[in-house]
């Protein structure tokens, strides 16, 4: 692995659209991004970011690029790095992703599924893989239920499925809330979030589109409603993100742009699998979700509140990948401007984030000032990297 110079508009400030027009560059930005993961993020997670001596992927690299191998192991972010290469593998990008998949498959189910004897699996490994948090997260869960199915998407393996049915047996029989959706975690606890809801409904569609099982319609199709009747405020077009047990909101009220823009690409696989028409509300969020940009740049802020006032003007990678998202969705069901416009996001994460010295490396979040903040490289963002790039090439090419 190797280090390169930034190009000449790079660098850890980032740019500002008075220096560079988004139109410069966009018109190749899918192919130079899917060049970046395949000949560069691809081999390096799957090589620095896997640990040869215990198992398990990095959770992080050091600035330079190095291993953090005594950085603790989320469990999420095994599944998440699973999907990728699955994914990668899947698209035909990186043939070696099957094994890598199946490797991280492995050493997931033998360290992190019922260690301790308990149905589900526990939330953060030492380095050397064993249980340094055994409580049972509804957000790993879902990532663990997204990489199952994309795996199993690869080969239709009866093991795979059996692991899958599995997890949705802990989540029925011991993660669901009277009150709809999952709890935040075992033990309970609060306040609940929106994340892990719209994470599991993510699950679901990947499940479904796996298995083509209409089971997993029905469910997608809970979350849907549960969107309907209790994340979204329909009057003020936003999703709120901190709830009581009740389903109550938690004031003051916050607002993630990120999110809002994550919740369009995915009422847009809502709508792929089940025919439901979902256009006024993705409009809808889309347009909340651009109140909250950031005047310099034009990429998303991380935290507003809901009179669509910025509270937190840092900005982090992954809203970036998310209002890519969906744009492609609204391009995908044809909205004029939109491919442009996801275009646009792509050369935004590209000359702001994705501008590391280090190969396949990334820049996690900036101050409003555009000053790096995170000064290690964290394996979580691949995932939405990746998937931003392989959504914007299946549907704009």
């Amino acid at each position: 692995m190797g280090i390169r110079r930034p190009l000449r508009w790079l660098g850890e400030r980032g740019v500002t659209d008075e220096r560079i027009s988004e139109a410069e560059g966009a018109g190749d930005v899918i192919a130079r991004l899917k060049r970046r993961m395949v000949e560069d993020a691809l081999p390096m997670w799957s090589a620095v970011g896997w640990d040869h001596a215990a198992g398990g992927f990095i959770d992080r690299l050091h600035r330079d690029g190095t291993a953090d191998t005594a950085a603790p192991r989320r469990v999420f972010v095994q599944a998440r790095q699973i999907y990728c290469y699955a994914k990668a593998a899947q698209m035909g990008w990186y043939p070696q992703g099957r094994a890598i998949a199946l490797k991280g498959l492995e050493h997931l189910l033998a360290k992190a599924k019922a260690p301790d004897g308990k149905p589900g699996y526990v939330h953060r490994l030492t380095p050397e893989g064993t249980v340094l948090d055994s409580r049972r997260d509804a957000y790993d869960h879902a990532f663990i239920l997204f990489a199952l199915a994309t795996v199993y998407a690869l080969d239709q393996d009866a093991q795979i499925r059996a692991e899958i049915d599995a997890l949705l047996a802990f989540l029925d029989g011991h993660l669901r809330s009277p009150h709809g959706g999952v709890h935040e975690s075992l033990p309970v606890s609060l306040p609940r979030r929106q994340n892990p809801q719209m994470h599991l409904f993510e699950a679901m569609i990947a499940c479904f589109e796996a298995t083509h099982d209409l089971s997993f319609q029905n469910r997608a199709g809970e979350f849907f409603a549960l969107f309907l009747a209790n994340l979204y405020d329909k009057r003020k077009c936003i999703l709120t993100e901190y709830f009581e047990e009740d389903w109550s909101k938690i004031e003051p009220v916050s607002v993630e742009p990120g999110h809002q823009a994550e919740w369009v690409w995915l009422l847009k696989g809502f709508e792929r699998i089940t025919g439901c028409p979902t256009g006024p509300r993705r409009a809808e969020l889309l347009a909340t979700a651009l109140r909250y940009r950031d005047a310099a740049t034009g990429c998303l802020a991380d935290e507003g509140d809901d009179t669509g006032h910025i509270r937190r003007s840092t900005r982090r990678l992954w809203p970036q990948t998310e209002m890519a998202k969906a744009w492609v969705a609204q391009a995908e069901s044809g909205e004029a401007g939109a491919a442009d416009e996801a275009r646009a996001a792509l050369v935004r994460l590209e000359r702001h984030y994705l501008s590391h010295p280090v190969r396949g490396g990334w820049y996690d979040q900036f101050d409003s000032d555009g000053k790096s903040l995170v000064d290690t490289i964290p394996a979580s963002s691949f995932y939405h990297v990746l998937c931003a790039v392989t959504e914007a090439e299946q549907v704009l090419g």
